[in-house]
Formats: structure tokens, sequence, C-alpha cells
């Protein structure tokens, strides 16, 4: 009997961090159709709950996503799942549009930010959705693999937008090129990583952050994010007049106001997410 989607994706909101994790551990939370659902799903929830202020992306097990579950299909939504068949010219860029597309620009695009913890192998759609979370925090004893090349393919779920923009565009071929594992000690030396901790100390590490992110100005993080994306794919007079507007609307939030406040009283501030 397959799991239902409740089951293989878990979650729970505490002191207002939404946490997803994937629950396969036997396939290495290889990603199904369902859980990719259900994680989008749930990024989008987050974004548009108030009580929701942060996210921590996470996994059981030893794997935190070794790619997609080649079991799955076409319906896995990446280039490895495609299937074959009777398959004509475009179905391949329209599965991977709708899936593995969608999931890497749902934790780019969620309004709260996400936080990877990762606890083990992150392979292929696996490590570009850890990639694309805001922070990363790896386990000593995890790996990222551009596992696309082992299989003759191309990266897909954004990868060879991602990888370039973390840690230059020649380290990012050397990486898709020949496919190699990359330990945490040396993604943190890369860029690809924010900080390596021991695996006992992954959980209580990223809820440290998180909590931390969650007691923040939610609606300045947002802006924040957004202006620090963009500015990756814009010129320079788009990016200047990106943050003349996000300060105009930051300005009207009540924690920007507490922000200010604070200061002045020389206190420390109350931030409420509004």
């Amino acid at each position: 009997m397959t799991a239902a989607p409740e089951d293989t994706v878990l979650h729970r909101t505490e002191n207002n961090v939404s946490w997803i994790t994937l629950n396969r551990p036997e396939a290495m939370n290889a990603v199904t159709w369902a859980q990719r659902e259900r994680v989008i799903a749930l990024l989008a929830d987050a974004s548009a709950d108030p009580a929701v202020r942060a996210v921590v992306l996470t996994a059981t097990g030893k794997g935190f996503c070794a790619g997609a579950d080649l079991r799955g299909g076409p319906a896995t939504g990446s280039a490895t799942g495609s299937g074959g068949g009777d398959r004509v010219a475009g179905d391949v860029a329209r599965t991977i549009r709708l899936g593995a597309q969608r999931l890497i620009t749902a934790v780019l695009d969620c309004e709260k930010p996400v936080l990877a913890a990762v606890n083990g192998t992150a392979a292929g759609i696996g490590s570009h959705l850890a990639l694309a979370c805001d922070l990363v925090i790896a386990a000593e004893g995890a790996r990222f693999i551009e596992v696309f090349v082992r299989r003759g393919l191309v990266p897909d779920g954004g990868g060879a937008y991602l990888l370039p923009r973390l840690v230059g565009p020649q380290k990012a071929k050397e990486l898709m090129f020949f496919g190699d594992a990359v330990p945490a000690a040396e993604a943190a030396r890369l860029g690809l990583v924010n900080k390596v901790v021991a695996a006992e100390e992954l959980q209580d590490t990223a809820r440290e952050w998180a909590e931390r992110l969650a007691q923040g100005p939610t609606r300045a993080l947002a802006m924040t994010k957004q202006l620090v994306n963009a500015s990756l794919d814009g010129d320079r007079a788009a990016a200047l007049a990106a943050e003349a507007t996000a300060q105009e609307i930051n300005m009207t939030t009540a924690d920007a106001n507490e922000g200010v406040a604070s200061f002045v009283e020389r206190r420390s501030p109350k931030y409420l997410g509004r």
C-alpha cells in the first residue's frame, strides 16, 4: 500500500516556524509526485499564513533527497523520471516546467525565509532543493552531488541557474561536468552551505536559526529576500528601483515603526511579523 502524502511529508508548526520534513528514508527521500505537490502547497501556505514567519526544510534518515523517484514515471517532474513510451516533442520540457521547476520556484518565491537542514546526501533535484533555500545548514556527513552527468542528462530543477550564482560559472561547470560528490565541509568552503555541524546538532541548530528568523521583521525579510534574488537577474537601475520600492512599502509596516522606536528608546525591538 502506498503511503499517503501526509506520511511522506511530515509537517508541524512550532514557535512560528513551519517544519517540512521529507519522510521516505527507505528511498533516501527520492522525491515523488505526491511529495513534490505537498511541499509546494506547504510553502504556499507558509507565505499566506501570518502565524508562520520562517520555514525549515529537512528530511528523515540518512538522505536529504536522492533526487527524483525514478519509479514515479513522468509525474516526478524531472528529466530522470520523464519516462519513455509514446513521448513526443515537448513532453519532457512540459514535465520539467510543471514539476521540478515548480518545486524550486516555490522555495525561491516563498515569502518567508526558508532554511535547509541537510541531514545527508542531496543529489540531483535534491541538491537543488537545498541550494534554493535562503540559508543552508548541513550535517558533517552530508554530501551534494550534481548526479545528472552520471546518467547522461542535462541538469534540471534550476541547477544551471542556481549554481553559477553561488560558486561562479567555472566551478559550477566543474561540479556539473564531473558529478563528483562534494562533502559538507567543502560545500561550506565553496559557499554552497552557511554552516556545518555535527549530525546530532543539526536539528537544534536549525531550530535556533529558524526561531531567530521567526522573531525578526518578517515583511522586511521577505522583501530583502526578493531584492537579493532579483539583483542577480537584473541591471543596476532595476535593482535600485526595486530597493526604493521595497523601502517605501516596508516603512508602512508595524515592525519598521517598532524597529525605529526601539532604537530611539534604547530597548530591544519586539517584532510581530506585520
